[in-house]
């Protein structure tokens, strides 16, 4: 009986567990899709002109074989704002772990041949995540209000810790492939969860910081 009895204890211990983290999976996906309603957008004429637009870096290939959408569409989007006068300069922002990979590099390049010239391009190198690229904007290359680009999905995330930074941003978003697969959305839900323990309850800070770095525009 005893032994029933502990069981039935860890059972209502791991339901209870289970239930709470759940609502907390929940509200604070509803917080940060709720704060990025109305400064979100889609439609290059609605969007406010800023001077320095941060552009978050994801892999330019997929398997080394062709180019991912969600690159080609990301850089597609910045070069849209270049064009249309609401941007003036470029910070992208990503993963460099290995001379092998470089995202920033590849931003660049892409953003060159979509016209974009390269003194209008700076890069950061150090931008392994979208926490480390947002706090990075601020606290390296001292941004107090930039435009962000990336995945409508993906914005959310990057609007709440831009906020909690003190940065003021605004974001654009760039379209959401039509044949990709949706588990990056699913993925999302769990990154943003993770994002706000590393906010208010880790108090996690980029692995990289350095020097300040001024950006000429």
């Amino acid at each position: 009986m005893r032994i029933l009895k502990h069981w039935k204890k860890m059972a209502y211990l791991a339901l209870g567990l289970s239930a709470t983290a759940l609502i907390l999976l929940l509200s604070v996906n509803y917080a940060m899709l709720s704060w990025a309603k109305g400064q979100s957008y889609q439609d290059v004429e609605q969007i406010e002109a800023r001077e320095v637009a941060l552009v978050l870096g994801t892999s330019r290939s997929v398997n080394g074989r062709y180019e991912n959408p969600f690159f080609s569409l990301r850089m597609k989007a910045a070069a849209e704002l270049y064009h249309a006068g609401k941007v003036k300069h470029f910070l992208v922002s990503g993963d460099n772990s290995n001379h092998n990979y470089n995202e920033p590099r590849d931003m660049r390049d892409k953003l060159i041949k979509l016209g974009v010239p390269a003194s209008a391009i700076t890069m950061d190198f150090a931008g392994l995540r979208t926490l480390d690229s947002v706090v990075r904007a601020k606290k390296i290359f001292q941004q107090q209000k930039i435009t962000i680009i990336s995945q409508g999905f993906h914005n959310p995330r990057a609007l709440w810790i831009a906020s909690a930074c003190g940065i003021d941003a605004i974001a654009y978003d760039a379209d959401f492939p039509k044949w990709s697969n949706k588990k990056v959305i699913y993925r999302e839900y769990l990154a943003r969860l993770g994002a706000w323990v590393d906010l208010y309850i880790l108090g996690t800070a980029p692995k990289y910081l350095g020097d300040k770095i001024d950006i000429q525009v």
